[in-house]
């Protein structure tokens, strides 16, 4: 570093650090590093599927540790061992205790009997108060707005879909671009307190519905990816993409999204593994092309797949392993429909109540 003014150190020359210092490009990087060797030295285990997660199991029972650089979420059984893990990190590092998780990273978190809600009322608060003071002639005015809103999809599935139309247009926005952000801000203001909820009384068998909209991008023709996953009657995932090449069928189309979906199913059985969780196999795959679901259970169109990557057969592996059990659904039933298309309002309010999302204020939970 360079020597600080009022030191007695020649000019030209530079001081070599004996330790990190705050702002530096390392320094999260050595922070992570150091919290995470105090952990295991606790005995936590690092989670292989997700590093910011550790898991320990005691004879009280089962405790997990979420990290974001320096805000950490805990949960356990026991009070009394919480609080020893607390203290134990308190005097390794100075933490502030702020009790029962209500607000974490954005997130507002309400417990009851019933389960657990998750909202963003008050992001969607000061979205609405920004967008008022915003103009629609500054390109960063765009980018930050939809900045904001991309982070409101942790727990509103329903604004995805309109998020990655808008998100194309980052560098060069039109005012047309603009005015609709600013309809889905009039929507969230309305919706401020719908949220995500996870059932106390839920099982933990995973089911999955993908979809897929083929040639959607009118510039590009490549398709549109939407997929949901739920654990037990809990939206736990959902994503909307667009593929990164172009099929050349529906049912291709399809396929590739199929191979999404499998990649996000094997990870988070996977990661309920380390949370001492066995979820049953096969796993309930929806899907409403029948042609995609024939290609999975029998290579029988060669010629229309023989061009498809090798990770898309993904699929086919799995369900031959056991792990999937690809359906057909209706089009109609479909709630993967949500993250793949437009929709008319009627459709679009039946499936986020298929999806579970709920208003805290009107709903009994």
């Amino acid at each position: 570093m360079k020597a600080p003014e009022g030191s007695n150190i020649p000019k030209g020359y530079v001081c070599k650090l004996k330790r990190s210092l705050y702002g530096l490009k390392q320094a999260s990087r050595q922070w992570n590093q150091e919290f995470t060797s105090k952990l295991e030295s606790y005995g936590f285990i690092q989670c292989k599927h997700d590093y910011c997660l550790f898991t320990k199991l005691t004879s009280t029972g089962f405790y997990c540790l979420l990290v974001y650089v320096d805000d950490v979420l805990l949960a356990g059984p026991s009070e009394h061992t919480l609080s020893e893990i607390k203290l134990y990190l308190d005097r390794l590092f100075t933490i502030k205790d702020l009790g029962e998780a209500r607000f974490f990273l954005g997130l507002e978190i309400a417990r009851s009997n019933q389960g657990i809600t998750i909202t963003q009322a008050k992001y969607i608060k000061d979205i609405v108060d920004d967008a008022k003071l915003a103009s629609a002639k500054a390109t960063e005015q765009y980018r930050r707005l939809l900045g904001r809103l991309l982070y409101l999809g942790f727990s509103r599935p329903d604004i995805c879909y309109a998020m990655q139309q808008l998100s194309q247009f980052m560098q060069w926005p039109c005012k047309g671009h603009w005015d609709a952000a600013l309809n889905i801000v009039r929507y969230l203001k309305g919706t401020m307190h719908i949220g995500l909820f996870f059932a106390a009384d839920s099982n933990f068998d995973l089911v999955s519905f993908c979809d897929a909209d083929w040639a959607a991008c009118k510039d590009s023709r490549r398709s549109l990816t939407g997929y949901c996953i739920f654990l037990g009657d809990s939206l736990i995932s959902w994503k909307t993409k667009k593929q990164t090449t172009v099929a050349r069928s529906s049912a291709e189309a399809e396929y590739r999204s199929m191979g999404s979906t499998t990649c996000e199913l094997i990870w988070i059985h996977n990661l309920l593994k380390e949370f001492q969780l066995e979820s049953p196999t096969p796993i309930p795959f929806f899907c409403d092309n029948q042609a995609a679901l024939y290609i999975v259970a029998n290579p029988v169109f060669h010629e229309r797949t023989k061009h498809l990557e090798i990770d898309c057969h993904l699929v086919r592996d799995k369900y031959k392993q056991g792990f999937l059990l690809p359906k057909h659904i209706p089009s109609k039933n479909q709630p993967a429909d949500l993250f793949t298309k437009a929709l008319p309002g009627p459709k679009f309010l039946s499936l986020i109540i298929k999806l579970g999302l709920i208003n805290v204020l009107t709903s009994p939970t």
